[in-house]
């Protein structure tokens, strides 16, 4: 099973070919881009799953502000959509601090396609995983609502509800 769309952006683009590559039987879509400033239209017109996103890019001073500074943008644009830093060996404490800015994980060059699959694989299944809020609210009243067979004054007070707060989370999930 194929996980969607990736978007790869590096500044190399034989980087960007190495992961068309390493990606094609991973993804049903795997988007490029040498430019920073493309992705967030990128994400506006497109569906995209996940970010692989390079720590340093030619333009600034390579310091990583970069990555992290686009790190923060597709974070605030889209922030249920994971982003994966992609950084030299020598750059694993930076990546480290977009880790903690947010960075769904990070992975050195060179890579090992294998090892590279598998963890992407493993970031989008933990990201499926997880339920959104209204749903798992909405399936814990619903438990509620069955415990008391259908009584809503009952089902409220297990949940610690008023019957009007109740009553309107229903009407607003039906």
């Amino acid at each position: 099973m194929k996980l969607g769309t990736i978007l790869v952006c590096d500044d190399n683009a034989d980087i960007l070919t190495a992961m068309q590559y390493a990606l094609e039987g991973t993804f049903d879509r795997i988007l490029t881009l040498l430019r920073p400033e493309d992705m967030l239209r990128t994400m506006a017109a497109e569906h995209v799953d996940m970010v692989l996103l390079d720590m340093n890019f030619s333009i600034g001073d390579n310091s990583g502000r970069d990555g992290l500074h686009w790190l923060q943008r597709v974070h605030e644009a889209h922030p249920d959509v994971p982003v994966v830093m992609l950084t030299a060996y020598g750059d694993v404490p930076l990546a480290v601090r977009a880790l903690q800015s947010g960075a769904a994980d990070f992975v050195t060059k060179p890579w090992d396609n294998d090892k590279l699959t598998y963890k992407l694989q493993g970031i989008m299944q933990a990201q499926q995983a997880l339920a959104p809020l209204d749903q798992v609210e909405m399936e814990h009243i619903r438990r509620a609502v069955d415990r008391a067979d259908g009584n809503l004054t009952a089902a409220a007070k297990m949940l610690g509800l008023t019957r009007q707060t109740l009553y309107n989370r229903l009407k607003a999930h039906p």
